[in-house]
């Protein structure tokens, strides 16, 4: 993936976990690593490979993700994958849907080789929340759905849950484009989206186009 600094809201990399368990303060570890590269709204690369963590995976996990302990035993080690993933993303903004998990099992896999990275973390979850208060649900698939976006309809994998992601999230940057008239959205505007009250929506991206975040 080509690697520069921009701040925009459409040129960032939106990442994926699959993994063996539900916290890595809890001894669980990475499996499976997805990410497509967005640059000014257009997904212009991908990144995708299996983990070893290093022990077998219970049969929950093998049914909910697909991925099996055949599939690992031959997979490299996590070190080696997630050295080859800070490169992809340390010159970019991130983005996950429940972000909060995501960020946490980066965290941990980066902090066991001693490295971190330089952007910062959007939650498309939470944003989707203000933008589409009406959707039955927030959950990616219901989304997908709910927007009538595009999709081989293949959830639990990596990749192809950083693909809709990113779909979402190119999708409501229109809409919020649309809703409040902005051409270019900050990254920043996002973030700060994700934690306004929902009823302080409209009212949050009419300070936003008054230039009272600038």
């Amino acid at each position: 993936m080509n690697r520069h600094n921009q701040r925009q809201a459409d040129t960032v990399v939106v990442l994926d976990f699959e993994t063996t368990g539900l916290s890595p303060d809890h001894g669980d570890r990475t499996i499976e690593v997805g990410a497509v590269l967005i640059e000014k709204g257009r997904i212009t690369d991908r990144f995708q490979q299996l983990m070893n963590p290093g022990r077998r995976i219970n049969p929950f996990i093998e049914d909910y993700t697909g991925i099996t302990n055949d599939m690992l035993r031959d997979a490299p080690p996590c070190r080696e994958v997630m050295g080859e993933f800070r490169g992809v993303i340390e010159d970019f903004d991130l983005v996950a849907h429940n972000a909060s998990f995501d960020r946490r099992f980066l965290d941990a896999e980066l902090n066991r080789l001693r490295c971190g990275y330089s952007g910062a973390f959007a939650c498309s979850l939470l944003v989707s929340r203000r933008v589409y208060p009406d959707a039955p649900s927030h959950k990616l698939g219901t989304l997908v759905e709910y927007k009538s976006i595009p999709s081989r309809g293949v959830f639990h994998r990596a990749l192809a849950d950083a693909e809709m992601t990113g779909h979402l999230w190119l999708r409501m940057l229109d809409d919020i484009s649309e809703r409040s008239g902005l051409e270019d959205i900050p990254f920043s505007l996002m973030q700060g989206l994700s934690k306004v009250p929902k009823a302080s929506t409209t009212d949050y991206l009419e300070r936003w186009r008054a230039g009272e975040y600038v």
